[in-house]
């Protein structure tokens, strides 16, 4: 009976949605926590998962992510880390050059695996890629190929600061050629100097031919919790 439940919810809402930016430090945490607890807010039991995170610290558990962290405390369902976080690398640079300084090198259909278990605990995993959609992973692979071989559809934050619609662009061109499906798009404003903040939402939406699932902004310590209620995700539930 649990089965059949499970397998209703999931023809209802996609188990997965992978967090892509425009750049690194656009926000995809934030998003990806207040993401998380807007999905719980409609009664969805969530996981977030941070596949690869590079600029981790040692302690007795082991190397460790601020990011990680925080999407752990915005999950429903307590996982195990390293089902959460694959890999954890201590240099915070390039991910494929700070596995290679470590001695390994990033196996995507290990990441695969891992979401899979994830996908049986919770009815919603939040993925967030890292740095932008096309960052290197191994030296064949990136980002952008691991979110091809998941399978789930994309949700781009739009780092909002002057350059942004290059950026945005380009990235939902990427998203577009490889097949996927672009769930929507968020808007966070990062720099609060920008000038021009709506008009050039504005025309955002006008090219991608989506109205963004939010528009947050620019606060210095945005909570996340805070942020969910500003997200209109009836779309993707």
């Amino acid at each position: 009976m649990i089965l059949g439940m499970n397998s209703r919810r999931s023809r209802l809402t996609p188990q997965g949605f992978f967090v892509t930016g425009t750049d690194t430090s656009v926000g995809k945490t934030l998003v990806s926590c207040a993401l998380l607890h807007a999905f719980a807010s409609h009664g969805k039991s969530v996981a977030g998962m941070k596949p690869v995170a590079a600029g981790c610290e040692e302690s007795p558990e082991g190397l460790l992510n601020g990011d990680v962290e925080q999407l752990l405390a915005a999950s429903t369902v307590k996982a195990p880390r390293p089902m959460v976080n694959p890999y954890a690398l201590k240099l915070p640079i390039a991910p494929h050059i700070a596995a290679q300084k470590a001695g390994i090198e990033i196996d995507t259909a290990l990441i695969k695996r891992a979401f899979e278990q994830l996908k049986k605990m919770v009815d919603v995993v939040v993925l967030e890629g890292v740095g932008g959609f096309r960052v290197p992973l191994n030296s064949r692979e990136d980002s952008a190929d691991l979110a091809r071989l998941l399978g789930v559809p994309v949700i781009l934050v739009v780092g909002m600061r002057l350059g942004c619609l290059n950026h945005a662009l380009l990235t939902w061109e990427a998203i577009e050629s490889r097949g996927l499906e672009m769930a929507g798009w968020i808007a966070n404003c990062i720099d609060p100097r920008m000038a021009a903040l709506h008009e050039n939402v504005g025309a955002l939406e006008k090219r991608i031919k989506q109205s963004p699932l939010g528009v947050l902004a620019y606060q210095a310590n945005a909570r996340p919790q805070q942020l969910a209620s500003v997200l209109d995700i009836q779309s993707l539930i």
